[in-house]
């Protein structure tokens, strides 16, 4: 079989690890897979994400979104010259798809430029390859591949917590094993409830 036939393109399973730039997810079938992810999700909950399996000569890298929309648009920022996976996905984190597509649509070249890593040159490159194609975008759908986990609340809850706490002082490697730890253990039902225990616990 080729590469092409082992090609992620969606993963399902619980959350071991996450912090806001990776997360571990271990499927089912026993593996974890590490996937370039940019929130912080509570570890042991479950989470259901669209997967761009990104192979190379030095390695296999696996980028998650909740949209196949988030999916789609990554994967034509990635054929954009110049643009490579990370790029493609600082932009989509950063701006949003809708931004993405309003930029391209408009020639917005100065609003692809606050993308960290994309300079004038590449958001040229990208008005240009991609003004012909990104209408393809709208056909794929923006809805969360998680809107029906019971635990998507959790994650919201979690990335305010964090802000909150950061903003105060605290390191995220003290704030996130905590939080975590308390949206497993208690009924967290609001971002107050959860910032109040980890800021006296810590």
């Amino acid at each position: 079989m080729s590469l092409i036939d082992h090609m992620i393109a969606q993963l399902l399973g619980e959350i071991t690890f996450s912090d806001g730039v990776e997360l571990i997810l271990l499927t089912g079938s026993g593996v974890g897979h590490q996937v370039f992810f940019n929130e912080i999700l509570p570890e042991g909950t479950e989470v259901n994400l669209y997967i761009s399996h990104i192979i190379r000569e030095n390695g296999e890298q696996l980028f998650g979104f909740k949209s196949l929309r988030g999916k789609k648009l990554f994967e034509m920022l990635n054929k954009v010259k110049g643009v490579g996976p990370k790029s493609s996905y600082s932009i989509i984190t950063t701006l949003g798809v809708e931004s993405i597509f309003h930029a391209i649509v408009f020639e917005d070249k100065k609003l692809l430029t606050k993308a960290p890593g994309v300079g004038a040159k590449a958001a040229s490159q990208i008005l240009l390859d991609l003004k012909e194609k990104i209408g393809k975008i709208k056909m794929y759908s923006d809805h969360s591949s998680s809107e029906h986990t019971p635990q998507v609340e959790h994650y919201a809850i979690l990335d305010e917590t964090v802000m909150a706490c950061k903003e105060l002082g605290f390191k995220e490697d003290s704030i996130i094993p905590l939080a975590q730890k308390f949206l497993r253990d208690s009924n967290i039902l609001k971002a107050e409830q959860l910032i109040h225990l980890v800021l006296k616990a810590l």
